[in-house]
């Protein structure tokens, strides 16, 4: 007789393979209801139906759980913005519109988590997370939201390298476009969180904010640049009606 014996799960249905995503999602539920510096690891073992004792398993304190929160939000950003990318053609003025307006998105619908991820304060609970181009330093003295940020960061970078190359300016500076294209998606998504508009103009349409201020930006980037260039998306020209 073949007797099966079942795995006891704990009182959440929880199992020990997939204790680092739980007490991930659960912090993740955690922020967004309370910020970042609203609950304990205690809290978070509750909520993922753990002991107490359960995260050290995998973090070292409070603040190693929260840098893994940071990157898993990068790694998610970056999937949106890849995809919004993507789903244009490369180097498109299109593209940019639609990586704005995912990022955007993005922001608006996990504003604590977004806060954790873009804390540059040198005391915050996770250290530095905004995403960087710098390349000295050894790579293993970055945490893995750092590192996740910066690939988040380089995907921004990819395309402004397409947009460059798709016009005939491969040998400009990709960061002297990608920053201000940075600052306005941002901008807007921080005037969003920090609920500004609601008391400004209640009205605003962020997507088409975005859009008409990236396609704005890029045609006169384009025009101060030796006149107009050729975006590759006959459905992208600058202008909001189009």
């Amino acid at each position: 007789m073949i007797t099966t014996v079942k795995k006891r799960t704990g009182k959440a249905g929880y199992h020990h393979g997939a204790l680092r995503e739980s007490l991930i999602a659960a912090a993740e539920r955690l922020i967004e209801e309370r910020g970042p510096e609203g609950f304990t690891l205690k809290d978070a073992s509750k909520l993922a139906g753990v002991s107490v004792a359960a995260p050290y398993r995998h973090f070292t304190d409070r603040a190693d759980l929260l840098d893994a929160v940071a990157e898993k939000g990068f790694q998610t950003l970056s999937e949106k913005l890849r995809a919004a990318c993507q789903s244009h053609a490369k180097g498109s003025v299109a593209s940019w519109v639609a990586m704005g307006q995912a990022y955007v998105q993005f922001v608006a619908g996990t504003p604590n988590l977004s806060r954790l991820m873009f804390d540059h304060r040198e005391d915050s609970p996770t250290g530095h997370h905004v995403p960087s181009r710098q390349t000295t330093g050894a790579e293993d003295d970055k945490s893995p939201a750092q590192k996740a940020g910066e690939a988040c960061f380089g995907i921004l970078l990819e395309n402004v390298d397409d947009f460059l190359e798709v016009n005939g300016r491969a040998e400009e500076d990709p960061l002297t476009l990608a920053l201000p294209l940075w600052t306005i998606v941002h901008g807007t998504a921080s005037l969003v969180i920090d609920k500004n508009f609601d008391h400004l103009a209640p009205d605003t349409d962020t997507d088409r904010l975005v859009r008409d201020s990236t396609r704005h930006f890029l045609a006169g980037y384009l025009a101060s640049q030796d006149g107009r260039g050729d975006d590759g998306d006959d459905d992208t020209g600058p202008g909001p009606n189009n």
